[in-house]
Protein backbone atom coordinates (compact mmCIF):
# COMPACT_ATOMS: atom_id res chain seq x y z
CA UNK A 1 0.00 0.00 0.00
CA UNK A 2 1.43 3.01 -1.08
CA UNK A 3 1.65 6.54 0.40
CA UNK A 4 -0.16 9.21 -1.73
CA UNK A 5 0.04 12.56 -0.16
CA UNK A 6 -0.86 12.19 3.10
CA UNK A 7 -0.25 8.57 3.73
CA UNK A 8 -3.09 7.19 1.95
CA UNK A 9 -2.53 3.80 1.11
CA UNK A 10 -3.57 2.15 -3.12
CA UNK A 11 -4.37 -1.08 -3.11
CA UNK A 12 -1.71 -2.38 -5.62
CA UNK A 13 0.72 -2.69 -3.58
CA UNK A 14 1.77 -4.10 0.12
CA UNK A 15 3.81 -1.49 1.72
CA UNK A 16 2.25 1.93 3.02
CA UNK A 17 4.87 4.95 3.48
CA UNK A 18 4.48 7.56 5.95
CA UNK A 19 6.46 10.62 6.97
CA UNK A 20 7.04 13.68 9.39
CA UNK A 21 9.04 16.54 9.06
CA UNK A 22 10.51 19.52 11.40
CA UNK A 23 11.22 22.83 9.16
CA UNK A 24 12.59 24.74 11.63
CA UNK A 25 15.52 22.71 12.78
CA UNK A 26 16.90 24.33 10.00
CA UNK A 27 17.95 27.36 12.40
CA UNK A 28 19.96 25.00 14.69
CA UNK A 29 21.97 23.06 11.15
CA UNK A 30 22.81 26.60 10.40
CA UNK A 31 24.22 27.90 13.85
CA UNK A 32 26.17 23.90 13.69
CA UNK A 33 27.76 25.11 10.12
CA UNK A 34 28.74 28.82 11.27
CA UNK A 35 30.48 27.56 14.10
CA UNK A 36 32.50 24.94 11.88
CA UNK A 37 33.37 27.92 9.83
CA UNK A 38 34.19 29.66 12.59
CA UNK A 39 37.02 26.82 13.32
CA UNK A 40 38.13 26.79 9.73
CA UNK A 41 38.02 30.81 10.00
CA UNK A 42 40.60 30.25 13.12
CA UNK A 43 42.95 27.52 11.88
CA UNK A 44 43.39 29.39 8.36
CA UNK A 45 43.65 32.99 9.48
CA UNK A 46 44.88 32.78 13.54
CA UNK A 47 47.40 35.56 14.43
CA UNK A 48 47.13 34.30 18.38
CA UNK A 49 50.37 34.83 20.17
CA UNK A 50 49.98 32.63 23.05
CA UNK A 51 50.43 29.75 21.69
CA UNK A 52 49.71 26.49 19.76
CA UNK A 53 47.61 24.25 22.35
CA UNK A 54 45.01 26.99 22.63
CA UNK A 55 44.55 27.83 19.36
CA UNK A 56 44.46 23.98 18.87
CA UNK A 57 41.83 23.23 21.38
CA UNK A 58 39.80 26.51 19.80
CA UNK A 59 39.59 25.06 16.48
CA UNK A 60 39.36 21.47 17.26
CA UNK A 61 36.67 22.30 19.79
CA UNK A 62 34.66 24.70 16.81
CA UNK A 63 34.89 21.95 14.64
CA UNK A 64 33.63 18.98 16.83
CA UNK A 65 30.89 21.16 18.19
CA UNK A 66 29.59 22.48 14.70
CA UNK A 67 29.46 18.36 13.48
CA UNK A 68 27.40 17.66 16.52
CA UNK A 69 25.12 20.53 16.17
CA UNK A 70 24.61 20.12 12.55
CA UNK A 71 24.53 16.48 12.72
CA UNK A 72 21.96 16.34 15.27
CA UNK A 73 19.53 18.63 13.90
CA UNK A 74 20.04 17.20 10.11
CA UNK A 75 19.66 13.56 11.23
CA UNK A 76 16.04 14.62 12.73
CA UNK A 77 14.19 17.02 10.02
CA UNK A 78 12.69 14.22 9.57
CA UNK A 79 11.23 10.70 10.02
CA UNK A 80 10.29 8.17 7.03
CA UNK A 81 8.24 5.26 8.18
CA UNK A 82 7.53 1.96 5.92
CA UNK A 83 4.97 -0.62 6.32
CA UNK A 84 4.94 -3.49 4.85
CA UNK A 85 3.82 -6.98 5.42
CA UNK A 86 6.39 -8.18 8.10
CA UNK A 87 8.09 -5.40 9.73
CA UNK A 88 7.86 -1.56 10.23
CA UNK A 89 11.05 0.85 9.47
CA UNK A 90 12.03 3.88 10.89
CA UNK A 91 14.49 5.77 8.75
CA UNK A 92 15.32 9.55 10.34
CA UNK A 93 17.07 12.53 8.09
CA UNK A 94 18.54 12.46 5.17
CA UNK A 95 20.98 9.39 5.26
CA UNK A 96 18.53 6.97 7.34
CA UNK A 97 20.10 7.11 10.47
CA UNK A 98 19.67 6.26 12.99
CA UNK A 99 17.09 3.18 12.09
CA UNK A 100 14.90 0.86 13.91
CA UNK A 101 12.99 -1.99 12.14
CA UNK A 102 10.77 -3.88 14.38
CA UNK A 103 8.55 -7.13 12.91
CA UNK A 104 5.18 -6.86 13.05
CA UNK A 105 5.50 -10.54 14.92
CA UNK A 106 6.83 -8.32 17.74
CA UNK A 107 3.99 -6.14 18.33
CA UNK A 108 0.95 -6.66 20.19
CA UNK A 109 -0.75 -3.11 18.96
CA UNK A 110 -1.34 0.12 17.92
CA UNK A 111 -2.23 3.07 19.20
CA UNK A 112 -3.12 6.91 17.43
CA UNK A 113 -1.42 9.46 19.74
CA UNK A 114 -3.14 12.65 18.66
CA UNK A 115 -0.49 15.05 20.68
CA UNK A 116 2.90 13.51 20.40
CA UNK A 117 5.26 16.51 22.83
CA UNK A 118 8.81 16.80 22.19
CA UNK A 119 9.01 18.08 25.50
CA UNK A 120 7.03 15.19 27.09
CA UNK A 121 10.57 13.07 25.86
CA UNK A 122 13.06 15.42 26.46
CA UNK A 123 13.00 17.17 23.21
CA UNK A 124 13.33 16.41 19.39
CA UNK A 125 15.27 13.20 18.70
CA UNK A 126 15.42 9.44 19.17
CA UNK A 127 14.62 9.06 22.66
CA UNK A 128 14.26 6.82 25.88
CA UNK A 129 12.17 7.54 28.94
CA UNK A 130 12.09 4.55 31.44
CA UNK A 131 8.63 5.13 31.82
CA UNK A 132 7.38 5.69 28.66
CA UNK A 133 9.56 3.75 26.48
CA UNK A 134 11.42 4.46 22.86
CA UNK A 135 10.18 7.44 20.72
CA UNK A 136 11.58 8.97 17.79
CA UNK A 137 9.82 12.93 17.75
CA UNK A 138 10.71 15.00 14.91
CA UNK A 139 7.71 17.43 15.61
CA UNK A 140 4.85 18.04 18.10
CA UNK A 141 1.53 16.17 16.45
CA UNK A 142 0.22 13.50 15.77
CA UNK A 143 1.77 10.14 15.66
CA UNK A 144 2.35 5.92 16.44
CA UNK A 145 2.38 4.22 19.44
CA UNK A 146 3.19 0.70 19.27
CA UNK A 147 2.77 -1.80 21.93
CA UNK A 148 5.19 -4.74 22.00
CA UNK A 149 4.84 -7.77 23.40
CA UNK A 150 8.16 -7.48 25.19
CA UNK A 151 6.19 -5.05 27.49
CA UNK A 152 7.81 -1.83 25.92
CA UNK A 153 6.29 0.67 24.00
CA UNK A 154 7.95 2.59 20.52
CA UNK A 155 6.68 6.01 19.65
CA UNK A 156 7.16 7.47 16.57
CA UNK A 157 5.34 11.05 15.09
CA UNK A 158 4.37 10.77 11.44
CA UNK A 159 2.05 12.43 9.34
CA UNK A 160 -1.92 10.23 8.98
CA UNK A 161 -1.08 8.46 12.00
CA UNK A 162 -4.50 6.97 12.03
CA UNK A 163 -4.11 5.25 8.86
CA UNK A 164 -0.94 3.78 9.85
CA UNK A 165 -2.70 2.38 12.81
CA UNK A 166 -5.26 1.45 11.01
CA UNK A 167 -3.08 -0.35 8.74
CA UNK A 168 -0.70 -1.70 11.38
CA UNK A 169 -4.15 -2.67 13.41
CA UNK A 170 -5.45 -4.80 10.20
CA UNK A 171 -1.72 -6.59 9.56
CA UNK A 172 -1.93 -8.05 13.23
CA UNK A 173 -5.33 -9.46 13.02
CA UNK A 174 -5.16 -13.66 12.54
CA UNK A 175 -5.99 -14.65 9.05
CA UNK A 176 -4.13 -11.32 7.47
CA UNK A 177 -0.42 -10.63 5.86
CA UNK A 178 1.68 -10.28 8.57
CA UNK A 179 -0.60 -11.40 11.00
CA UNK A 180 0.78 -13.00 14.55
CA UNK A 181 0.10 -16.86 14.56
Amino acid sequence: MRDHPHGETAKHSDVWTGHASKRVQWLPALAGAAVMALGIELAVDSAWTSGIAPLVMAVVGCIAAGLLVLFGTLAFLHVDLKLDTECLEVRCGHIGVPRRRIPLSHVAGAEFAAHVNPRHWGGWGYRWRPEKGTAVVVRRGEGVILRLWDGHTFTVTVDNAEAAVRVISDRLRPGTTGALH
